[in-house]
C-alpha cells in the first residue's frame, strides 16, 4: 500500500465550514432507487467542498491561504482569500504556493493559477479547468496531473490538445486556468489491500463466469468454463468492439482529431 506525502498541505485538514456541505452516499442508485452502477456502497463519510469552477471574480486579486486535501477528487484544493473578504476554493495547479496572489479576468497576466479567456493566452500554453461553453464553468482537465495544450487559434475557435491526445475546438471566449493540475503522482498510488477499496465505497466485483445463468450471460456450466459467447454485460450488451457512440453527437463537429484512429 502506498500513500502520497505532501508537506505543503494544511496539517489541520479541516475545511472551511461555509464552503462545505453534506455528501449523501447514493451507493450507485439513481433518483428512483434503482441500481445503475454495480458494486458501490459503504465507504467513509465525506464532506463535499464547494469549488469555484467559474472563476468569475474578474479583476479582484486574491491570496492563497492554504492548500487542502479533498476526499471527493484526485486533485488538491487551494483556499483563496480575496481582498473584498470573499473566500473560495479552487483547484490547486502544480507550483502554486501559499501566499501567492492570483487573479481572474481578460487582463490578467499569464501566470500559474490565473484564469483568462483562451483568446488572451499565447500558443503552447498549458491550461486546465477549461469551459465548454462561455460562462458555464470549467468542465475539462480537472483531475490530478491533467492539462491541455493550446495549439492554434482560428476564427472564433481555439484548438486544444486534450490529455487523451484528442484535438478539440473551444470557443475563444471560454475561460481556462493557466498551468497543470497538481498532485500528479496520484496515478502512482497502490491501493494495497481490499479494505482501502471499501473505504472508497467500492464493494467486491463478482465475475460473471462464477454466477448462475439466470444472473449473467457468462454464468453456468460445469467447473471453470467459458461462456461460449462474446464478452457482454449482465444485460447482454457486448463489452468489446461494440460501438456505443451516438451517430448524431452534437459535439462531433468540434473534434479535429480523435484520440484513437478509426473510432
Amino acid at each position: 500500500m502506498t500513500t502520497l506525502v505532501n508537506p505543503d498541505l494544511d496539517r489541520e485538514n479541516e475545511p472551511l465550514k461555509g464552503l462545505t456541505r453534506g455528501k449523501k452516499s447514493r451507493a450507485g442508485r439513481n433518483n428512483s432507487g434503482r441500481t445503475t452502477v454495480r458494486f458501490r456502497g459503504g465507504g467513509h463519510k465525506r464532506k463535499d467542498r464547494l469549488v469555484d469552477f467559474k472563476r468569475d471574480k474578474h479583476g479582484v486579486p486574491g491570496k492563497i491561504a492554504k492548500l487542502e486535501y479533498d476526499p471527493c477528487r484526485s486533485a488538491n484544493l487551494a483556499l483563496v482569500h480575496y481582498i473584498d473578504g470573499d473566500k473560495r476554493y479552487i483547484i490547486a495547479p502544480q507550483g502554486l504556493q501559499v501566499g501567492q496572489e492570483i487573479i481572474a479576468g481578460p487582463d490578467s497576466p499569464v501566470v500559474v493559477g490565473n484564469s483568462l479567456p483562451l483568446r488572451k493566452l499565447p500558443l503552447g500554453s498549458l491550461v486546465h479547468n477549461i469551459e465548454l461553453s462561455p460562462g458555464r464553468g470549467g468542465k475539462v482537465a480537472r483531475g490530478a496531473g491533467m492539462s491541455a495544450q493550446l495549439l492554434a487559434k482560428e476564427g472564433g475557435w481555439a484548438q486544444l490538445k486534450m490529455p487523451s491526445g484528442e484535438i478539440r475546438k473551444f470557443n475563444l471566449d471560454c475561460y481556462a486556468t493557466v498551468g497543470e493540475v497538481g498532485n500528479f503522482e496520484h496515478e502512482n498510488i497502490d491501493i494495497g489491500k481490499a479494505g482501502r477499496k471499501r473505504w472508497l465505497g467500492r464493494r467486491p466485483h463478482t465475475r460473471g463466469t462464477v454466477m448462475n445463468p439466470v444472473d449473467h450471460p457468462h454464468g453456468g456450466g460445469e467447473g471453470k468454463s467459458n461462456s461460449g459467447r462474446p464478452p457482454s454485460s449482465p444485460w447482454g450488451t457486448q463489452a468489446k468492439g461494440f460501438k456505443t457512440r451516438k451517430k448524431r453527437n452534437p459535439t462531433s463537429s468540434l473534434i479535429v482529431r480523435r484520440r484513437q484512429k478509426g473510432r
